[in-house]
């Protein structure tokens, strides 16, 4: 199974990462990697991610919000 990210702008339209992610062998890594990049991606203009796993949407969430709270 793989699992990755999609980097999209506020406005839904996907971009390039900030930092390059990989392909991630399990959800728990793929979410780590998220916890140590967020503001990162954030400053290089993804304002959303969308999770993966082999194709199918797991979950979004907005990176905006995380830096909010």
């Amino acid at each position: 199974m793989a699992w990755v990210w999609r980097f999209e702008t506020a406005d839904g339209t996907e971009t390039a990462p900030a930092v390059e992610p990989e392909e991630f062998s399990t959800q728990g890594d793929a979410e780590s990697w998220i916890g140590e990049v967020w503001k990162d991606l954030l400053d290089g203009g993804a304002e959303q991610v969308t999770l993966f796993e082999d194709g199918t949407e797991i979950y979004s969430m907005s990176l905006r919000a995380a830096a909010e709270s």
